[in-house]
């Protein structure tokens, strides 16, 4: 079995303690949880990289073990996906921006609202920042929409793999192009930095094109 292919050649092992012990509880569960598709060693891999590639841009290192987790977990779960080793019931988007903590979040919390069930969705980001953008968090929070499980995360090719409809903004030439996926690159505005007046307008504008989307893909 081939190991989920991460962004970073090498992977750092933590310092102090707690953090080991919290990298080899994440070993161990995700070893179980994925026993039969990938090896413990290509777990332990991932659970790695994650951990290093987040510690290298995370602001918030007391929820490193949770992020680090989820992030091996996603990959893990999106190279199988893309082997063929565990079955997609539903479409693959992936929306990938600069930084991971404005459009691409917005556009995959989006989607997942307007089609819960009927799609998966993925983001991340070519050079991601340290935490989400607040000012696209209370964009959302007025559409009832939370980000509250979101965070940035770097973009892997296991993801690009595994995605069937591949939406770049400000970033299209930073994903790897593979035969049979659709690739969109959307002129959008970059929240960064903007009102909350101005970021109601890049949400309402993405959500136009998320819905567009959807209904192309029948959902």
């Amino acid at each position: 079995m081939s190991a989920p292919e991460t962004p970073t050649a090498m992977a750092t092992t933590p310092d102090d303690a707690s953090a080991a012990a919290a990298v080899k509880g994440a070993i161990h569960d995700l070893a179980y949880a994925f026993e039969g598709t990938f090896t413990g060693e290509d777990v332990e891999q991932a659970v790695r990289t994650a951990w290093s590639e987040l510690a290298a841009v995370s602001r918030v290192q007391t929820y490193l073990p949770v992020l680090a987790t989820r992030l091996a977990r996603e990959r893990l779960t999106a190279a199988a996906q893309a082997e063929g080793r565990i079955v997609k019931t539903v479409p693959e988007l992936l929306f990938v921006c600069v930084h991971n903590a404005g459009r691409s979040q917005m556009a995959a919390a989006l989607a997942a609202h307007l089609a819960p069930g009927g799609v998966h969705v993925r983001s991340a980001g070519s050079r991601p920042t340290g935490e989400l953008n607040p000012v696209v968090v209370e964009a959302l929070a007025e559409r009832g929409i939370s980000l509250a499980e979101a965070f940035p995360k770097p973009l892997s090719d296991d993801v690009v793999r595994a995605a069937d409809v591949i939406i770049t903004m400000g970033c299209g030439d930073a994903c790897p192009i593979y035969p049979g996926k659709r690739y969109l690159d959307w002129d959008v505005a970059d929240p960064a930095d903007q009102p909350l007046a101005v970021v109601r307008d890049i949400r309402d504008d993405l959500q136009q094109r998320v819905s567009g989307l959807l209904r192309e893909l029948n959902l």
